[in-house]
């Protein structure tokens, strides 16, 4: 009933593990921001540009091209929280 309940279980009796767990929870919030971020900034440039803001001036975003960066956004988002596993560690190594 106690790992039901805890928060976090050390499996090999290392209380250092804690930290490492810690460590990479601080490191995966981070990357959720990140991945907020870029999303976030992708959306406020290409949905003006694809409804048409900036018609008057000549700048028209296609529906084929919206597609292909909206995909773009996905792949840079996915490459992004790839690279958790590298930032984690090297925070551990820093500390």
């Amino acid at each position: 009933m106690a790992v039901e309940i805890a928060d976090i279980v050390p499996v090999r009796g290392n209380t250092m593990d804690a930290v490492a767990i810690i460590s990479l929870s601080r490191a995966t919030y981070n990357k959720m921001v990140q991945n907020l971020a870029l999303s976030t900034g992708y959306n406020v440039v290409a949905i003006p540009l694809a409804v048409g803001a900036l018609y008057g001036i000549g700048i028209l975003l296609s529906p084929a091209v919206g597609a292909l960066f909206m995909s773009l956004s996905t792949v840079i988002v996915a490459i992004n929280a790839r690279f958790l596993s590298m930032d984690a560690g090297s925070e551990e190594a820093d500390e």
